[in-house]
This record gives C-alpha cells, structure tokens and sequence, in this order.
C-alpha cells in the first residue's frame, strides 16, 4: 500500500511502515513541508496515496470535494507518539484494507476505529 505522510507523522512511522513494505513518503522527504491540505490531498490522489495526518482539515476537505479518493486515515489519540500511531495503524492494516483501496476516511483513537465510505 503507498501512504503520504504528513507533517505530524512521525518519521518513525514512515519507517516502521517501509519495513512493512509499504511505499511511505513523508512530505520531509520531498521538501514539501509547506503543502496546503489541499495540495496534499491533490499529491495523494495523484499518486494513488493514502494520507496520514494529526490534522482533522482533511475530513472536511474532503467533505467538501465529495471525491472517493484519497483515503485518509486521522489519528486522535491522546498520545501520538509512534509506537501508539503504528499500533494503531496495524490495526487498520489489517482489517480495514478493502475500505482504503475503495476510498475512506478511518478516524484512530484510543477507544475505537471509525470507518466512513468515501464520498462523505
């Protein structure tokens, strides 16, 4: 699976993903730490990304686009350290696979995982 990370991702999540052999980029990795939401979801669809962020902007952006790609995973966790964000995301890896392929917006928090089908 590919992922774009974003600014609040920690490198060691992209890391720890690309030892997973996935294809994970961080926005640090191409110098694009300055990238609007916008371009960011732009970049991901473009590249057939899923995004990771912190930042809850993209769930109304995409709202907004009523687009079905890309999907997006947020993370709302009360620690956001990345051995949290990797177990967290382990957990949607590997059951929520489909859901990203099909587009979605999965919200990780301490308590749950919540899926919405994309278009929102």
């Amino acid at each position: 699976m590919k992922f774009l990370a974003d600014m609040g991702v920690s490198l060691k999540t992209v890391k720890w993903l690309r030892e997973k052999a996935h294809d994970c980029v961080h926005l640090l990795d191409e110098g694009l730490e300055r990238l609007s939401d916008a371009e960011i979801i732009v970049k991901a669809k473009l590249e057939e990304r899923v995004v990771l962020t912190m930042d809850l902007d993209f769930s109304r952006l995409m709202a907004w686009s009523n687009d079905i790609k890309p999907s997006i995973i947020t993370f709302r966790l009360d620690n956001e350290r990345s051995e949290y964000v990797n177990k967290g995301l382990l957990v949607v890896l590997e059951n929520h696979k489909f859901e990203l392929n099909e587009g979605a917006m999965i919200t990780v928090t301490d308590q749950n995982i919540r899926v919405h089908r994309l278009p929102l």
